[in-house]
């Protein structure tokens, strides 16, 4: 089993920027596509932004696409979500996950096996 372990969030002025990282431990990192999703209080869990296991694609949530870019190293065993032109409804908890969802999936929470502890983010106006 893999263990994630999220990092680099804080509070940030709107407009400014985060980098997210995740570390995972195990030999099998590189076997999984990975994933970001944010929680913000009294909504649901949903999803940012998904990389496949190569880092040659990514997948973006309408919300976040241009602001946001997930990178990953797999000789690193961790995974980025470089945060830029932040907005307050940014604000949330945010969960790397890996798994092996379809290029069609990415988005689909129940496609990820295994979850970190999340970090907060604020982004005050």
């Amino acid at each position: 089993q893999v263990q994630l372990v999220e990092s680099g969030g804080g509070l940030v002025q709107a407009g400014g920027s985060l980098r997210l990282s995740c570390a995972a431990s195990g030999r099998t990192f590189s076997s999984y596509a990975m994933g970001w999703f944010r929680q913000a209080p009294g909504k649901e869990r949903e999803f940012v932004a998904g990389i496949n296991r190569s880092g040659s694609s990514t997948y973006y949530a309408d919300s976040v696409k241009g602001r946001f870019a997930i990178s990953r190293d797999n000789a690193k065993n961790t995974v980025y979500l470089h945060m830029n032109s932040l907005k307050p409804e940014d604000t949330a908890v945010y969960y790397c996950a890996g798994g092996r969802p379809s290029s069609g999936s990415y988005d689909v929470i129940h496609r990820y096996d295994f979850w970190g502890q999340g970090t907060q983010v604020t982004v005050s106006s």
